[in-house]
């Protein structure tokens, strides 16, 4: 069982990952949702609706490649789970493998330019691959948790709970929500904003930041399943 303190630093750590690696991957490439689904299935119905308008390639793939993602996180914690195994750690090294990835191929094609070559395509979808991983392994392993990447719910829940407690009507319940939800929202906020002055100012080097932050909880990671 993780401790309350533990939690925190999960919820933390990850939600200002999230919200790092998509502004960055937004800013640095062209408007790139790599984990905002919404945001990729507006692009796919604008291609279709009127090509005229069509986005660039690379956007249309980034859904593809968080699907992807998904899945490989998939795959590995059902292997995970056959062999009575772990998966926590497992699926961090997955993150980092394709972050990684996504930080190398994006300093190779420095300077980006107007149009998307084939390092700046493999960095988009290493990083929409990256993002893919990271929603799953939240949604399989890291169920304590609020989640990490899609914060349109976890302000929905905030907005809730902070109504009926203005109204009188919280209990115990309400409270342990509040900080459950609250801490993932604003690290998730700060990684945006961190994102987007580190990137303007020293390019895809900065992904970094999200790196070293997968590497600690590759170091903290209890051996057993979250």
């Amino acid at each position: 069982m993780k401790s309350t303190q533990f939690q925190r630093v999960q919820g933390v750590g990850m939600g200002f990952l999230a919200g790092y690696v998509d502004t960055l991957g937004f800013i640095a490439l062209f408007g790139l949702f790599t984990a905002h689904v919404t945001g990729n299935f507006v692009l796919i119905a604008v291609a279709a609706a009127d090509p005229a308008q069509t986005p660039s390639l690379l956007k249309l793939l980034a859904f593809p490649a968080f699907i992807l993602g998904v899945a490989a996180a998939r795959l590995l914690v059902a292997n995970c789970e056959r062999r009575r195994a772990s998966a926590v750690k497992p699926s961090y090294a997955l993150q980092l493998v394709l972050l990684v990835g996504f930080m190398v191929c994006g300093m190779l094609a420095e300077p980006v330019g107007r149009n998307v070559g084939a390092l700046a395509m493999a960095a988009g979808l290493l990083g929409a691959a990256a993002m893919g991983a990271h929603s799953a392994a939240s949604k399989l392993l890291l169920t304590h948790l609020a989640p990490t990447s899609m914060m349109t719910g976890n302000v929905t829940q905030l907005v809730i709970d902070a109504t009926d407690w203005l109204r009188g009507a919280a209990d115990g319940a309400t409270k342990a929500r509040c900080g459950k939800f609250f801490w993932p929202v604003v690290a998730f906020a700060l990684g945006c904003a961190a994102a987007a002055f580190a990137f303007l100012a020293f390019g895809f080097v900065v992904l970094i930041v999200p790196v070293a932050i997968l590497c600690l909880h590759l170091l903290l990671a209890e051996p057993e399943a979250a």
